[in-house]
């Protein structure tokens, strides 16, 4: 798999300066003014109860959805003043849900190939690309199957290889194992560990689960839409 930036770089990814977001006309306020700064390469979670901001602030940083007030920087530039905020998610982005995402009558490999259907590849070397993910997250003896065929950890890790497809930067993903089986959900997130490890890519990672957050290098814990602790970690080398 070609690697992006390495882990260790001290650039800036993320600025967030008394960031703010609310809804139904200000009566409901999910961020209430967050300060914080995501290097590259870092394996940030995300933590806290629900309600607290986590996933609004993870949009925000993905640029689904713009803040009320504050500044929020990507490498120095303004997100909420991009002029083609879809060239940003497609480009420098990969999203993870805690829904696949799926489209059901796509098979695995086509899955994979949709978020480069607008970019220059050509379609053989789009499939080349597809297949080369699928096989680096476990797939590749599933590539024709539907993913009505998958269980559900194996349709996370298609998610996830989908999340890949134009060498993000940066992998955003919210509550990765929040409809999977425990078994499966230790899976998804060795696989999440061993990409961030051999790409570099910067990870952030929301989830209410702490012994997900104990994997991460640096651990946020929001509450009432503010970031109450900011803490690095060294997480274990074994895995749990």
């Amino acid at each position: 798999m070609t690697e992006t930036l390495k882990a260790g770089s001290n650039e800036l990814v993320y600025e967030a300066i008394g960031l703010k977001k609310q809804f139904d006309g200000g009566k409901v306020i999910a961020l209430r003014g967050v300060d914080l700064q995501i290097r590259q390469g870092e394996f940030v979670a995300i933590i806290g109860s629900s309600g607290c901001g986590k996933s609004t602030l993870l949009q925000m940083l993905g640029s689904l959805d713009k803040p009320s007030e504050g500044v929020l920087n990507y490498r120095g530039k303004s997100i909420p003043d991009m002029p083609d905020p879809s060239d940003y998610r497609a480009h420098e982005i990969g999203f993870v849900f805690q829904a696949f995402h799926l489209l059901p009558t796509f098979t695995v490999v086509e899955n994979v190939q949709i978020p480069m259907f607008e970019g220059a590849l050509s379609r053989s070397q789009r499939k080349e690309r597809a297949v080369e993910l699928l096989e680096s997250v476990g797939l590749g003896h599933r590539l024709n199957h539907f993913p009505s065929e998958l269980s559900g950890g194996e349709r996370q890790r298609v998610a996830i290889a989908r999340g890949l497809a134009n060498k993000p930067s940066v992998v955003l993903a919210d509550e990765p194992t929040g409809n999977l089986d425990s078994q499966s959900a230790k899976s998804i997130i060795e696989l999440l560990l061993q990409l961030h490890r051999d790409l570099g890519v910067t990870l952030v990672l929301v989830t209410h689960d702490l012994t997900i957050a104990e994997r991460a290098t640096r651990t946020v814990r929001m509450k009432d839409g503010l970031v109450i602790s900011d803490q690095l970690s060294i997480p274990p080398t074994d895995s749990p």
